[in-house]
């Protein structure tokens, strides 16, 4: 084996990516549907297993929640608590989380638990 089969090559910031980010409005477009569709299959696919009316409820109840959970982790802590973060996914709002949490929201719950 030669050593490039270990080392990929470096990519230069003119050269194409097949991990980079997407800049084509129609692929964007095209990611997009195929979330939608990929959720609507699910979503079917499950109800179909377990056709009740409390499941469906449950169900559109955890959709409607993560999808909340996500807006605020992107948009409600960048505009409304910290305009200097940036959202780059999920990872880094659980490294922002644990990088930013005061000393005294920790002492409070402290505090609470003692008596």
């Amino acid at each position: 084996m030669s050593t490039s089969d270990h080392n990929p090559p470096i990519q230069t910031p003119n050269a194409p990516s097949l991990l980079g980010d997407i800049q084509n409005p129609k692929l964007i477009w095209a990611k997009g549907a195929l979330f939608l569709v990929l959720g609507m299959l699910s979503a079917a696919i499950l109800v179909a297993r377990m056709p009740g009316l409390t499941e469906i409820a449950l169900l559109c109840i955890c959709i409607w929640a993560f999808c909340r959970a996500y807006y605020f982790a992107f948009y409600v802590i960048q505009h409304y608590v910290d305009p200097t973060y940036k959202f780059a996914g999920l990872g880094s709002f659980a490294k922002y989380i644990c990088k930013h949490r005061r000393p005294s929201d920790r002492d409070s719950r402290n505090d609470q638990s003692i008596k």
